[in-house]
């Protein structure tokens, strides 16, 4: 119950439009109902008419009351008594007429308007109550009027004297009583009103059926909230920062917004908008998303273009009982930079921990140089630093690592060689490596370079090679003005397991793959993994990156079976740098003599 002083509450929109629905739909009827029982009425009263005037002409026409009423006319005073009229031939003929045809009355008069006949003999030999100067002028009339006995439909014609139509000695009047024409208008609208009120039944229905449907449609919310709620939404997809896509239960889209546009690479996002989704030209693991979308299904990364977007999916239901689903909500996420940046991330950390140990080393060896010096063995202190210059700032794993003059390339294919080396690897450095000057952009440089190493690795380990290993040959040029780093990295390998090696490039392709197991056929096969999360993007990222800069990655030589494996290559301009300095020529390009060793 409403609390005492608490203000009522005002009906709903839809409940007010079904109200107004059914107000509507009643008027319509009503008024429907009333103008065709007007027009009923109408039309009963002129057959009424009709009927009056054929029943006059008919008793008018009849040669014993022309010459009756003939005779009345010249007869004297006392023929014109109501006693003897009454007995008289005219009353009964009318009297007889009047039976016959349940007309309301026959009446005849002379030609002063005296009543004849009638059938109230008591009015007999006395002026008709209604004007009948037209029916003695010679002329057919008829009307509605109310007489002695009532309202009805009436008639009157003139009678002429017999042997002639010129003379006019009287008239008969014909009425039809009003409750005659009632009673044939009931008959009438009987069916009408049975209509309307089966009308009236089908326009509540209706509107019910309507009322439930809107309501169904609308999710139970009034006209105000759906505004509310749609600004809402234009708001929320506008302001944020991620792509947000709606799939109706029917698997057509909804919603687009604009940011959903931009990952995906679609020109119109609106034209979207009614699209079924296998025709909407978006990834093709958008089904299989929603079919498995739930509250606790992970998010699923993709590579679109160029960009790495992590892609989630929930089903949307209403809160109200016995509504139907809503369809899906598709949240598009861009982690391309947070995928580089991970990717540095993990380089830098290597890196750093290459400089810690190099530091501590670097550490010892002055410590050792010290401790020559100050005992004086000058000597075996220029042996030891002599070593020193020839072996490198560290000693690493790597077969060769002598050949990089630069600190971060040493650093972190040094590290590399220590992860090569727990796993059973052997990482050495190509022979013809030459890097003359300075690498500007380590990260980018130790992202492609650390996705290639560790991608050999992986294939060098589960390799069927007994000599496992990943060579590494760098070379620097600056052809065209610009400073250009290329890469190969080739490993003991089993090779591709593909004859096209693009594939490899396109997102859910990983090297992490259990190792071949033989064939049918004697030949080795190759398991896919599937898709897992972090695995499978780092060769599309560091193609990405490359092309980024106006470089590629690509492969050279997919390997064979048993040997030697895959050869990767990278050009990533823009990334070295001259370095002039002690055994620069006058070009400023470092000489084929000058050490240039670091440290």
């Amino acid at each position: 119950m409403t609390a005492p002083g608490a203000p009522r509450q005002r009906p709903g929109f839809l409940a007010r439009m079904t109200l107004l629905h059914l107000a509507v739909v009643t008027l319509v009827v009503a008024l429907c109902g009333g103008v065709y029982g007007w027009l009923t009425y109408e039309r009963l009263g002129r057959d009424a008419e009709h009927q009056a005037l054929s029943i006059a002409r008919a008793v008018a026409a009849t040669d014993d009351v022309r010459a009756g009423v003939a005779d009345l006319v010249e007869a004297g005073p006392e023929d014109l008594d109501p006693d003897v009229l009454a007995r008289g031939s005219l009353q009964s003929s009318a009297e007889e007429v009047r039976r016959r045809t349940e007309s309301l009355f026959v009446v005849i008069t002379d030609d002063t308007g005296l009543r004849l006949s009638h059938p109230n003999p008591e009015q007999l030999g006395r002026p008709v109550s209604t004007d009948p100067t037209e029916a003695l002028a010679g002329r057919e009339v008829t009307s509605q009027e109310r007489g002695t006995l009532g309202h009805s439909a009436r008639a009157k014609v003139p009678v002429y004297a017999p042997g002639t139509d010129a003379a006019v000695v009287g008239a008969v009047s014909v009425g039809i009583s009003r409750e005659d024409v009632l009673a044939s208008l009931r008959q009438d609208i009987t069916p009408v009103a049975a209509t309307a009120v089966g009308a009236l039944g089908l326009g509540a229905a209706a509107s019910a059926a309507i009322a439930r449907r809107l309501k169904r449609l609308t999710l139970g919310l009034e006209p105000e909230e759906i505004v509310a709620l749609a600004q809402d939404q234009e708001a929320v997809l506008r302001g944020v920062d991620e792509g947000v896509i709606g799939v109706s239960p029917e698997h057509r889209i909804t919603v687009v917004n604009a940011e959903a546009g931009r990952l995906l690479d679609v020109a119109e996002p609106s034209r979207l908008v009614g699209t079924p989704l296998a025709e909407a030209g978006l990834p093709a693991s958008f089904p299989a998303l929603l079919a498995a979308a739930s509250p606790a299904s992970p998010a699923v990364e993709q590579v679109v273009g160029r960009r790495v977007l992590i892609l989630s999916a929930r089903a949307v239901r209403p809160a109200g009982p016995g509504l139907p689903p809503l369809g899906w909500v598709v949240l598009v996420r861009d982690r391309t930079e947070l995928q580089s940046l991970t990717r540095q991330l993990d380089a830098v950390g290597a890196l750093s921990t290459a400089l810690r140990a190099q530091r501590h080393e670097f550490a010892n060896r002055l410590h050792t140089i010290s401790g020559l010096l100050a005992i004086g063995d000058a000597g075996e202190a220029r042996r030891y630093v002599s070593e020193v210059t020839e072996t490198g700032p560290l000693s690493y794993p790597a077969e060769r690592a002598e050949l990089l003059r630069d600190p971060y390339l040493q650093a972190f294919l040094g590290a590399k060689s220590v992860e090569a080396a727990e796993r059973g690897v052997s990482l050495r450095i190509g022979a013809d490596t030459l890097v003359r000057g300075r690498v500007t952009d380590p990260q980018d440089v130790t992202t492609v370079i650390g996705s290639l190493v560790d991608n050999a690795i992986r294939a060098a380990v589960q390799g069927e090679a007994e000599d496992r290993w990943v060579e590494v040959e760098l070379l620097d040029d600056w052809t065209g003005g610009e400073g250009t780093l290329h890469l190969v990295v080739a490993d003991s390998g089993d090779g591709l397991p593909v004859q096209d090696p693009e594939p490899i490039f396109a997102q859910g392709w990983s090297t992490a793959v259990p190792a071949p197991r033989p064939g049918n056929d004697g030949g080795a096969q190759f398991d896919r993994l599937p898709d897992v999360h972090g695995q499978g993007f780092g060769l599309s990222l560091s193609r990405e990156l490359a092309r980024r800069r106006g470089g590629d990655v690509w492969v050279a030589d997919p390997g064979r079976p048993g040997g030697p494996g895959a050869v990767f290559c990278a050009r990533l301009p823009g990334t070295v740098v001259r370095e002039p300095g002690p055994g620069a020529d006058v070009r400023g390009e470092p000489s084929a003599g000058a050490s240039g060793g670091a440290g």
